[in-house]
């Protein structure tokens, strides 16, 4: 596939437009390549095409690069109009317990239940359990450094795509929400580093992936 063929990025943009919405998660695009007998760098052209033309159009969807891939989300503005579609959304919302440990595991990553606790300061064993079932947190391997070596957590590949972000890398310094100094410095203690663990350096156990970006 070569930009030089008439009608190409028609063509190409139609297709990707199909498998992406066939497609349950962020597809790479390599995969997209091969499925189109195509090079890499045709197809992130054309990807970018279809995202503009979705644009232009006005479309209810928009085309999203996150955890690694490419994957078709429903537009921001809509997002209210689909909430009283399917329902209310509450089952789906995450209580503040949760926000909460999520946004420790996200920073500290990985880190074990004591550390999570010492942040919140109060214990998140249940809500743990509760992101775990959800998919947004797994279970890390253990900290082997540590006495009883305490299961370790850190952030899974749908945490990055329900945040819609490419990597950890993009996760915004918490320091930037404290609304005075006391806070800023109560954030510095508590978390040790104002920025999470790079995904390449992110202890992963045998046979979990990495969620750096690879293009």
């Amino acid at each position: 596939m070569t930009s030089q063929e008439p009608g190409i990025y028609d063509e190409a943009c139609a297709a990707l437009e199909a498998m992406l919405f066939v497609s349950d998660a962020p597809v790479p695009c390599a995969a997209l390549a091969a499925a189109l007998d195509s090079d890499a760098r045709a197809v992130r052209a054309a990807l970018h095409c279809l995202r503009e033309r979705l644009d232009e159009r006005g479309s209810g969807l928009v085309l999203c690069e996150t955890a690694g891939g490419w994957s078709l989300r429903t537009h921001p503005r809509h997002h209210a109009a689909l909430e009283r579609f399917v329902g209310s959304g509450d089952a789906r919302r995450l209580s503040r317990a949760a926000l909460e440990t999520l946004a420790a595991v996200a920073y500290l990553q990985p880190a074990t239940r004591a550390r999570v606790a010492h942040v919140r300061g109060v214990n998140s064993d249940s809500a743990l359990r509760s992101l775990v079932d959800k998919g947004l947190v797994r279970e890390a391997g253990k900290d082997e450094r540590a006495p009883g070596q305490p299961m370790l957590y850190a952030t899974t590949r749908e945490f990055l795509e329900q945040l819609g972000l490419k990597s950890l890398e993009e996760l915004p310094d918490p320091v930037s929400f404290a609304p005075d100094a006391a806070t800023e410095a109560l954030i510095r203690e508590r978390l040790g580093s104002p920025r999470p663990a790079s995904d390449a350096a992110m202890h992963t156990p045998d046979g979990e992936e990495s969620y750096s970006h690879d293009g």
